[in-house]
């Protein structure tokens, strides 16, 4: 079975890696095109094209699928299928026809929950204690295929969106290659979406940092971990901006934002029901340190 993966960042090379260790014919690979990145803005290549290039895997990156040439270009693999994992462009109809058996995509949520480009951070942000990866049929709906297949898991209360990642990572690779297997005795029958039960996860921006203290305390952890390790929340304290790493739910009482006091492990703040405190932050122009060193060197004026 000639396979044709898509992909772009981590998540996506880790299931690369595991159908590559698991046997399977990868007779190309698509990632999205180099990007100048970082203070020198030199360009990097994604993990996906890092992996390809390792194993002699032939790479493409068209900008997108308008031009005959990058279909016709696809077209010559030759895939049975296309294994798409955070590939970061959209297929048009004309490319999820050409495979003979289809195009798989693996998406990183419990579907109907959470379509869109932002689904475990949402997860995370909505205070979810389960989310999952999804194996489904590609249709030109955005994540509105058929469900092959999922598996679930839970979500810690103090995990951040990008520990999450880490693990729904290992999880997609294992439900890539399982779905794949089951593509070799031909199309596998997919379960249709109930759309009275789809949920959208937007892509998440730099407006959405500052903390509103006057949310529960359980709302501003859930926002903390949600934006980690990116866009970060932030909030302003005693006059300094911060970006806020970690947060724990604790005991206490306050008008919003007022500080409760400095513990030996981190910065007691109020919220509109009960409180935080803020383990690790970064005042704007330093560097990421843990509360308590931060502010025995910076004292809180009484």
């Amino acid at each position: 079975m000639r396979v044709v993966f898509m992909g772009t960042p981590d998540i996506a090379a880790t299931c690369l890696k595991r159908i590559l260790e698991d046997g399977f014919d990868v007779v190309g690979v698509y990632t999205q095109p180099d990007r100048p990145k970082g203070r020198g803005m030199k360009m990097v290549f994604s993990p996906v094209k890092e992996l390809a290039l390792a194993q002699n895997i032939p790479v493409f990156q068209p900008e997108n699928f308008r031009e005959d040439e990058a279909v016709q270009a696809l077209a010559d693999l030759k895939p049975d299928v296309c294994a798409v994992v955070a590939y970061g462009h959209i297929l048009p109809q004309r490319v999820l026809d050409l495979p003979t058996l289809g195009c798989v995509n693996i998406h990183a949520s419990l579907l109907p929950q959470y379509r869109g480009s932002a689904p475990y951070q949402w997860a995370v942000l909505d205070g979810q204690a389960f989310t999952g990866v999804s194996a489904q049929h590609m249709a030109l709906k955005m994540d509105a295929g058929d469900v092959i297949d999922s598996i679930s898991t839970p979500i810690g209360e103090n995990e951040t969106a990008g520990e999450l990642l880490d693990c729904l990572a290992v999880l997609g690779a294992e439900l890539l290659s399982n779905t794949l297997r089951r593509f070799e005795s031909g199309r596998p029958e997919g379960m249709p979406q109930d759309e009275a039960q789809v949920t959208f996860a937007p892509m998440l921006d730099k407006a959405m940092c500052p903390i509103d203290w006057n949310k529960s305390a359980q709302q501003v952890h859930n926002h903390v971990r949600g934006l980690h390790p990116w866009p970060v929340a932030t909030a302003v304290i005693a006059g300094t901006n911060f970006k806020i790493h970690s947060t724990v739910v604790v005991e206490g009482k306050g008008q919003p934002g007022e500080i409760l006091g400095l513990t030996k492990t981190g910065l007691q703040i109020a919220c509109g029901e009960g409180a935080v405190e803020i383990r690790s932050l970064q005042a704007e122009g330093g560097k990421r340190m843990a509360a308590p060193d931060y502010f025995r060197g910076h004292p809180l004026k009484d």
